[in-house]
């Protein structure tokens, strides 16, 4: 996993509720085993209306998306996340997320950002204005239009992760030493267990 840090983009703007992991991955591309390649695929459907943000040209390379309530709700496929990471968001703020789809960001390198409505107003604003951002995940804070800012909440351990780019394999990885001492140790207690 990639460290995270800190975010200059574009925001793109998706004001919409209940964004369901259907309509951000739609289940006809889940056949793939491998993790990558599919941002092609993200809002499938939705990119055939020339009017979705995504295909406006001025929103190209936002790396933040600006959403509403309810974000990643439905199924709990890990493709969605996989999806909005692949086409090149590292960061998605909305007012709530459904559970399992939070927790899948966080695991595959992706800052999820709970604020208030009205601070989502405020980002969403700027977003449809195509002004700039940057989130700032060491700081716990936003700064748009170069000198105003908005805090966010994170939980500590989650921030070091994507500060360190350590997943599930890379936290494992780290206790390296204390695995080996244990498996020695089981070894020479009980030969025969390999």
């Amino acid at each position: 996993m990639k460290k995270l840090k800190i975010i200059k983009s574009t925001m793109l703007p998706l004001n919409m509720s209940n964004v369901d992991t259907d309509q951000i991955m739609p289940k006809q591309f889940l056949k793939r085993v491998e993790r990558s390649g599919y941002g092609e695929y993200l809002f499938y459907d939705w990119k055939k209306d020339p009017d979705f943000p995504l295909n406006n040209g001025l929103y190209k390379g936002a790396k933040v998306l600006v959403a509403g309530d309810n974000f990643g709700c439905g199924s709990s496929r890990e493709h969605a996340p996989w999806s909005l990471l692949d086409f090149g968001f590292k960061s998605i703020i909305a007012p709530s997320f459904a559970d399992i789809f939070y927790n899948n960001c966080f695991k595959n390198g992706i800052l999820p950002i709970k604020l208030d409505q009205q601070k989502v107003d405020i980002l969403m604003n700027e977003a449809e204005n195509k002004n700039d951002v940057s989130v700032d995940l060491e700081n716990q804070k936003i700064t748009y239009q170069n000198d105003k800012t908005i805090e966010f909440e994170i939980d500590a351990f989650r921030k070091k992760c994507l500060l360190e780019g350590l997943d599930d394999i890379g936290l494992t990885l780290q206790k390296n030493k204390k695995i080996d001492v244990h498996e020695e140790k089981i070894h020479s207690i009980q030969p025969w267990i390999v």
